[in-house]
């Protein structure tokens, strides 16, 4: 008996139709009607067509939509990120000292305004130690920069809980859609949040005379991580709706090996931008402006100067840009090494290999747009593109980690 079914179902997979075409023989109705006794094969069979008619037919008319949706979203997010860096850079932050969801969609319009929202900057230790001799034109400079990357967050906003209702309402999105949606508005509100949570410490009573008001290094580090996981999850979701699976011809175990790999990369990548976030809010890029070595030293003297040590990590700005220097190095080893590791493997596909290369060449250039900010001394322009390149690079060793991601069997 088992014999026999091993020639029949030998017959039906050398037959032209798939086992859930509409159309099928009578042979293949025979042996549609026919199912084993046994479960496991009755299992193996059922799983079998389940996932190859999941791969040739759209379960979801709106998966594409949905898909560009979050694309969409994803690209917002780098906006606000960009936008966020460039006013960090140029001292803008500080410049709203309040915050109102509604009331604070609208800018000054006449000059009366200007005035009073100018004399409320001037009640906080931005304005008295740093910025005392600001002319109300400088000031609205700053506060439009700010308020560009506030309205910039609003935006986002409508543009991803809008259209989650009408998808969520529509039916297009499963079980495990509604549940990454949800997480990834519930990060987005909370985005908000921390965002101000950060801007009130630069706004606090507790910097002296010698001292430069700026924001925790800690919030802001908080603030920009957020955004960066974000950003990830709206990527990886995306190109789960937007790019067609691919099986890899590779052996499970090189597979295994390469995925976590790659995993791991892209945790390192989200680690060295997340301690960038501690250069920013430390201004440490502007303590050893020399490369590679820092004052003619490998290793600076004051690299441990606070006590207990291990703040030195977060709160010295020599130990926060020579931690930033490491992970940078160790970040070019690990994304070198994947991209050979994806180049000599067997059963690769050319996207796969399109992404690692991709991934390669950016580490590159983000490593050479760390160094020129650090010599010529964190000019804007330049600063700005290092922090993007940091994205940047995180979007390519996701794509490449999404290609090697489990395959249903």
């Amino acid at each position: 008996m088992s014999h026999c079914w091993k020639c029949m179902r030998s017959l039906f997979q050398k037959s032209d139709l798939p086992y859930f075409a509409t159309e099928r023989s009578p042979l293949q109705t025979l042996l549609h009607r026919a199912k084993p006794k046994n479960s496991l094969k009755s299992f193996i069979i059922k799983r079998h067509a389940t996932t190859i008619a999941g791969n040739t037919t759209a379960k979801n008319p709106g998966q594409k939509i949905v898909g560009w949706w979050l694309a969409g979203c994803s690209g917002m997010v780098v906006g606000a990120v960009v936008l966020g860096g460039v006013t960090r850079l140029t001292e803008s932050g500080l410049s709203m000292v309040d915050w109102h969801l509604i009331k604070g969609m609208r800018p000054p319009s006449t000059q009366e305004e200007w005035e009073n929202e100018f004399s409320k900057y001037k009640q906080f230790p931005e304005f008295r130690i740093l910025n005392h001799e600001m002319t109300l034109k400088e000031f609205k400079f700053i506060w439009y920069m700010e308020y560009s990357h506030r309205m910039w967050g609003r935006l986002i906003g409508l543009a991803y809980l809008i259209p989650m209702g009408y998808f969520w309402k529509k039916g297009w999105l499963n079980k495990g859609l509604k549940i990454k949606c949800s997480v990834f508005g519930t990060l987005l509100v909370a985005q908000g949040l921390i965002g101000w949570f950060m801007v009130k410490s630069g706004l606090e009573e507790r910097f002296g005379d010698g001292d430069v008001p700026r924001v925790s290094q800690y919030r802001l580090a908080t603030h920009l991580g957020s955004a960066f996981l974000l950003y990830s999850g709206l990527l990886w979701t995306s190109l789960s709706q937007l790019l067609p699976l691919r099986t890899l011809e590779m052996r499970p175990t090189s597979h295994v090996l390469l995925r976590y790999y790659a995993y791991g990369v892209m945790g390192l990548v989200f680690v060295t931008a997340l301690s960038g976030a501690f250069v920013a809010g430390l201004d440490a890029g502007l303590v050893y402006n020399s490369y590679p070595k820092m004052a003619d030293r490998w290793i600076p003297t004051d690299l441990t100067a606070i006590t207990p040590k291990w703040l030195n990590i977060f709160e010295n700005p020599t130990t926060v840009q020579f931690d930033h220097r490491i992970l940078g190095h160790l970040t070019l080893a690990a994304v070198t090494s994947l991209w050979y590791m994806v180049r000599k493997s067997k059963g690769t596909h050319s996207r796969m290999v399109l992404a690692s290369n991709f991934m390669c060449g950016m580490v590159f250039v983000q490593v050479l747009l760390g160094v020129t900010t650090l010599l010529t001394y964190v000019p804007t322009p330049t600063a700005a593109m290092h922090q993007s390149g940091s994205l940047t690079l995180l979007s390519f060793t996701i794509w490449l980690a999404h290609e090697l991601r489990r395959i249903p069997k």
